[in-house]
């Protein structure tokens, strides 16, 4: 398979988290670091209790990790001469370098650290020195310093790199479309999807998550690259558990700064589409000189920190813009092991959106056509917990299918620890790492009639546990109908289905043009978009501070108006509305913002 499709298709472990007194389970894996490591990608995730490895970025192998602190929030990895070097995330004690030369079937060697530190990053220039960059607060900055090479302890004292400017950066505000809450009862509405899906959350535990959703913009996630000797230093803000978790960059002729933002910001961003976030990640040269960005997407349903992993092409422009293309970013991508074009449209479009959806049973308010809605934060669920329960989507007439990807979500878990397992503390939270093989087995199939069906993929005796696994015929197939069995799901939970999603070719003629754009800037960091309604699938809102670096992009569906808060005051902004259908894709006109 040459195909990937967001959120990236690996197994993403469970978590018993115990928080105030109230249990929650849900899968969970963010802050990727990935590299390449002799002739290999690494990729190293937050709270999966091991790291990834893979040929072509498209298929990923788990190993489990010993001898390194698991438990600790956003490892960092980095190749520093033959060997991997490995940090993680721990405010209350000082926390250690690790580094190996075969992370595989090799064990890790401790390098004593000297301070405690929170969203760790190395860095190693051209000319052999190390520098560390570190932060995770809504209070103090990204800092920097220089390492000594020999045992990784500071050169000097701390240097501040990067404050939040809330009043300058819009990107970098708080909530849900940067529109934090500002009374309780928006605080309420906030929380209630929360509530909705874990009916039994404590008093102590509701105060908590409003508490949380009143902070202040996060500054985190340092990471650094260099290119034409100039330095990136890249950050996330404002908060996971927003659609609009990003990652922004500031530029410097010195690796300790003074660091000045660029021009394009956030350079990764994606609050639109089935699943948005763009946060929290790291930029990567891959075998062929192609630049991709791994970054944390975000569900946040059963816990703020039910996230995912992406990967998107990125790459640096003529002027030396970092760029990031998430236009079509949770649509399936083809990779290629060779020099690609990172603004590429996708090959296929959307076939599933809005089509009518049967299942087998289905509980009140969680009906099957929650699986075609492209919102990863609703979902059809079974009413039963029976092996046999399917879902069928209705396509309406039939297609070149070429791709499907199964989304399975959890709902209402309620299991003990595993005989034996203990909680281990992360913050004012404990947890629970489950490592044990799940599995996710199901049968799929297709039907031009609905009478007779014939089988796509049959994971019915499958080992693994791919909860947004991908399935590709290059080639096509002809359907209308395509329907998932489910065989087993883990725990024996009912079936949920989050995203029943199918792309190919469908039938017609292109969409129509989007007519009568206009934007009206509401306020120095926000800019309203609308436009006339034409008979489409649905709409990308592209936009840039120049006519010609449309960087930005916002997804959305039977809408005609884009609320964009990501504005830099004062610069200029261009946008573009394009329309698709099943068909493919129509750009818009570029127009000023006024």
């Amino acid at each position: 398979m040459k195909y990937i499709c967001n959120p990236i298709n690996m197994e993403y472990k469970y978590q018993f988290i115990e928080m105030r007194g109230q249990r929650i389970i849900s899968r969970e894996a963010a802050d990727p670091s990935m590299i390449l490591f002799k002739g290999r990608y690494y990729l190293f995730p937050s709270m999966t209790a091991g790291f990834l490895t893979s040929h072509n970025l498209i298929d990923w192998e788990f190993h489990p990790l010993t001898g390194v602190p698991i438990y600790d929030y956003a490892p960092d990895v980095r190749v520093i001469g033959e060997y991997i070097y490995f940090s993680a995330s721990n405010k209350e004690n000082i926390c250690s370098f690790f580094r190996s030369k075969d992370p595989i079937n090799g064990e890790f060697e401790e390098i004593k650290g000297t301070f405690p530190f929170w969203d760790p990053n190395l860095f190693i220039d051209d000319d052999g020195r190390i520098y560390f960059y570190w932060g995770c607060s809504n209070e103090t900055p990204i800092y920097g310093v220089e390492l000594s090479a020999e045992d990784m302890r500071p050169k000097g004292d701390p240097i501040e790199l990067i404050f939040s400017n809330v009043k300058i950066h819009g990107f970098e505000r708080s909530g849900e479309n940067h529109i934090p809450p500002k009374t309780p009862e928006e605080a309420e509405e906030i929380i209630h999807s929360y509530k909705k899906n874990n009916p039994d959350l404590s008093e102590e535990m509701l105060n908590a998550i409003r508490k949380y959703y009143t902070f202040a913009p996060y500054i985190e996630g340092a990471w650094m690259d260099k290119h034409n000797g100039k330095y990136y230093l890249q950050y996330s803000s404002p908060g996971t558990e927003y659609n609009v978790y990003s990652d922004g960059v500031y530029t410097s002729d010195n690796p300790l700064g003074p660091f000045t933002l660029a021009k394009n910001n956030p350079y990764s961003y994606k609050p639109g589409g089935f699943i948005p976030g763009a946060g929290h990640g790291s930029t990567m040269e891959d075998k062929f000189g192609n630049q991709w960005h791994a970054s944390t997407m975000r569900i946040s349903m059963n816990h703020p920190f039910e996230r995912r992993l992406g990967i998107w092409p990125a790459g640096y422009d003529k002027d030396g813009e970092l760029f990031c293309n998430q236009r079509y970013g949770d649509w399936p991508l083809r990779v290629e092991q060779g020099k690609m074009e990172p603004w590429d449209n996708p090959e296929w479009m959307l076939l599933s959106y809005g089509k009518p959806a049967k299942a087998s049973s289905f509980e009140e308010g969680k009906d099957p056509s929650r699986a075609t809605d492209e919102n990863i934060q609703t979902w059809w669920r079974a009413a039963s917990n029976t092996s046999v329960q399917w879902i069928e989507v209705d396509l309406k007439h039939v297609c070149d299918v070429h791709a499907i990807q199964l989304n399975f979500a959890d709902d209402k878990i309620n299991v003990s620890l595993p005989e034996g397992a203990s909680l281990k503390g992360v913050g004012h939270q404990t947890r629970y790492i489950d490592e044990r093989k799940h599995r996710t087995r199901w049968l799929l199939e297709g039907s031009v009639d609905g009478k007779e069906y014939f089988v796509i993929e049959d994971k019915s005796k499958t080992e693994t546990d791919l909860s947004h696994d991908l399935v590709v015929k290059e080639t096509g197939v002809k359907a209308r109908y395509i329907k998932c069995t489910t065989k087993e799901i883990p725990f024996n939970q009912n079936a949920c289905i989050s995203g029943l999603r199918v792309f190919g070719i469908g039938v017609g003629n292109l969409p129509e043009i989007a007519t009568g754009v206009t934007s009206e800037l509401i306020s120095d960091l926000d800019l309203l978009v609308k436009w006339n309604i034409v008979d489409a699938v649905g709409y990308n809102v592209l936009w840039g501070f120049s006519p010609d670096k449309l960087y930005h992009s916002h997804m959305v569906f039977d809408s005609n108006t884009v609320s964009i808060g990501a504005l830099i005051k004062g610069d200029p902004v261009y946008v573009r509305v394009d329309t698709f259908n099943e068909k493919g894709i129509t750009e818009g006109e570029v127009i000023k913002a006024v």
